[in-house]
């Protein structure tokens, strides 16, 4: 069973537009497939992200990944990593495993799936195409002003406001 949708927007497009940087990954490629360990069925691993040239004045960053193809009107939030320390410019494959050590006072927020870590991908059998959009947000201030019981729609929200710069990569999978 396919369920033909039309594909919904970039959704960092419609949001108010800020400086990029660069995220490179030695996991995902822009554009192409996830690897098999960031599916959910597979290993829920995180992916390797590095990130530079970011924007002066950033004092935290914000990681996040987004698939905007799931069939809700929402969108699917599979990882929320806030209030990483400035001096931080890479995370590591598996970073985003629930309790996992992170740099300084960072912490992951509940994804849409209800766990604090990575949810890898996981779209219905038979759908489109899915992105999935790895985000690395320059904040404006040293925390996002949230703690780890905020949705992601409320560290969207935050960010809209703090976020200095932003550096994306996309991956995409299809069940």
């Amino acid at each position: 069973m396919s369920l033909d949708r039309p594909v919904h927007p970039n959704p960092y497009d419609l949001l108010p537009q800020v400086p990029s940087f660069t995220v490179t990954s030695a996991d995902v490629a822009d554009g192409q497939p996830l690897k098999d360990d960031q599916v959910a069925a597979a290993g829920n691993t995180s992916p390797q992200l590095s990130w530079t040239d970011v924007p002066e004045g950033t004092k935290s960053f914000t990681v996040t990944c987004f698939d905007p193809d799931a069939p809700t009107p929402s969108g699917f939030w599979h990882w929320v990593l806030v209030d990483l320390p400035a001096d931080c410019t890479s995370l590591e494959a598996g970073a985003g495993a629930e309790g996992a050590a992170l740099p300084g006072k960072a912490f992951m927020c509940r994804n849409d799936g209800g766990s604090k870590g990575f949810l890898g991908a996981a779209p219905p059998s038979g759908d489109q195409v899915h992105r999935y959009f790895f985000v690395v947000h320059a904040v404006k201030e040293e925390t996002l002003g949230v703690d780890s019981d905020a949705s992601p729609a409320v560290v969207s929200f935050n960010l809209a406001f703090k976020t200095a710069g932003r550096a994306i990569v996309q991956g995409t999978y299809q069940h």
